[in-house]
């Protein structure tokens, strides 16, 4: 599996992760012992952030193919060279507008 993708076997040891940090926050909760385990707490809270950043950036990545799909898509709607919004253009599609039309 590639690095840059996030798969599902990943995104279930997040949630165990994290259910894991709940369980130990209730459990040093419930032995009044919550802020003397400040150092504890905030190692776990640093591993669950971290992954969750990963989950975060990497579950919206596109792969490569997506991307270049996208792209595709994107220059064929308007993002390529030309542009629609030049109300004295007659032909957008032409890449160098008026000047490239012989008189």
């Amino acid at each position: 599996m590639s690095e840059e993708v996030y798969g599902p076997e990943r995104a279930q040891r997040l949630v165990a992760l994290l259910r894991a940090l709940a369980a130990r926050i209730e459990e040093l909760d419930r032995a009044g012992r919550l802020l003397d385990a400040a150092p504890e707490i905030q190692k776990l809270l640093g591993n669950a952030r971290s992954e969750l950043f990963h989950y975060e950036v990497r579950s919206t990545y596109d792969t490569p193919d997506v991307a270049e799909n996208r792209r595709i898509v994107d220059d064929a709607i308007g993002g390529g060279e030309f542009s629609l919004d030049d109300p004295d253009e007659d032909e957008p599609w032409r890449s160098g507008g008026r000047g490239d039309r012989k008189a």
